[in-house]
């Protein structure tokens, strides 16, 4: 009888031992997973930092964005040596690079706050900062009640709608 106890003891033990591998096999992929996901993300934003500081006297970087439209921008705010306050908006292939007084116009802040006030039944998901029809502009997703999403592109100098696009 005590042998019984004792195989039934050593299968639970072992059942225990094999669910324990396999969590600990399917967290370390997924943490390798996600770490290589990230990977090309964080490289763009090193080659944008280093095309923005050879542009401009950038010395702090507060924020990074992808803005993805018929053309993919790569862009940055932050502030110069002087403490004044840019963005720059890179194109991933080659091309104009557009630096901004970040004064002259909407910051995230401002622009999640002016789509928000419009649209307060929808959250926002992100805003990125990029070129839509020749003029900086600010893309900003929501999702609505219903999860859908709905795109905005805001101009970056006046706050008007330039594009919108609902329930994808």
């Amino acid at each position: 009888m005590e042998e019984l106890e004792e195989k039934k003891e050593k299968k639970r033990v072992t059942f225990l031992l094999g669910l324990i591998v396999i969590l600990l096999a399917i967290i370390v992929i997924s943490i390798i997973l996600l770490t290589r996901s990230n990977q090309p993300i964080e490289q763009a934003k090193k080659e944008a930092i280093a095309i923005a500081r050879q542009h401009t006297n950038l010395s702090e970087v507060d924020h990074f964005y992808q803005f993805s439209r018929k053309k993919v921008y790569f862009s940055l705010t932050g502030k110069e040596k002087d403490g004044k306050e840019i963005a720059v908006i890179i194109p991933k292939k080659s091309g104009k690079i557009t630096v901004l007084n970040q004064k002259d116009g909407l910051t995230e802040e401002a622009v999640r706050q002016l789509v928000q006030q419009q649209s307060p039944e929808e959250s926002i998901k992100k805003a990125s900062l990029g070129i839509y029809k020749g003029k900086p502009a600010w893309e900003v997703v929501t999702t609505s009640k219903n999860k859908t999403e709905n795109y905005y592109v805001v101009s970056f100098k006046e706050g008007k709608y330039l594009s919108t696009i609902h329930n994808i």
